[in-house]
């Protein structure tokens, strides 16, 4: 006699997990009733750490906000620094200074009234009064100033003309100059020098610029420094 009733399948078919042909999920019995078991590598932040973090993200933006207030009110409470401007009643001018640049006492050539130099680093300007014009041109007289300073202070081997144009200062109009001195040894470098001759009617106002070594810094100071000179 067959005590199997119906069709059922034998009980080893009924083992978990299910054959997947089966199975409508892949989930154990256990889960049907107690839910999907969780991860057991999942990692899980300490609440402690959690809220210390949050403190301490709050502390660096609170200082970094007092930080950035404190850079602003020192900016607002420190003056520029003042800018230095050399009055020579005598030669009729006032140039302001650029930064690092000290006036002299005494120029190192005759008959200058005043002079300014960049601190020790070879350059300095020199200003003086003059004879008037007469019948002769700014430029003539330009020329004729700048081949005498270049003989005086730079002795190069080569002169090579930088500039040569009208020009603008101090509210009086004239002629401008600028010459290359090059070396042929080692230990000279190159040599600039610049010369502007100034119309002042009954007169006029020599001003010379020199610099060694030359270079682009040193260029810009001077041409700032004459940009900027006012009649004084």
């Amino acid at each position: 006699m067959d005590e199997r009733r119906g069709d059922r399948p034998p009980y080893a078919r009924r083992v978990w997990p299910p054959d997947q042909a089966e199975a409508g999920d892949a989930l154990p019995p256990s889960a049907r009733w107690y839910g999907t078991p969780a991860d057991p590598h999942r990692y899980r932040v300490p609440r402690r750490l959690t809220r210390f973090l949050g403190v301490l993200a709050a502390f660096v933006a609170g200082v970094s906000l007092i930080a950035g207030a404190v850079v602003l009110l020192l900016r607002l409470v420190t003056p520029e620094p003042a800018v230095q401007v050399v009055i020579d009643p005598l030669a009729g001018i006032r140039y302001p200074l650029p930064a690092g640049w000290t006036e002299g006492v005494v120029a190192p050539v005759t008959a200058f009234t005043s002079v300014a130099s960049d601190g020790g680093r070879g350059a300095l300007v020199m200003a003086r009064p003059g004879p008037a014009l007469g019948a002769r041109s700014a430029r003539e007289t330009t020329l004729e100033v700048s081949e005498l300073y270049a003989r005086l202070l730079l002795h190069g081997d080569t002169v090579a003309v930088a500039e040569d144009a009208p020009v603008a200062v101090a509210g009086a109009k004239g002629h401008v100059r600028a010459v290359v001195a090059q070396y042929k040894d080692v230990v000279n470098r190159p040599a600039y020098l610049r010369v502007a001759v100034l119309d002042r009617g009954g007169r006029t106002l020599v001003i010379v610029a020199m610099a060694q070594p030359d270079g682009p810094r040193v260029r810009a100071d001077i041409d700032a420094l004459l940009k900027g000179a006012t009649a004084g």
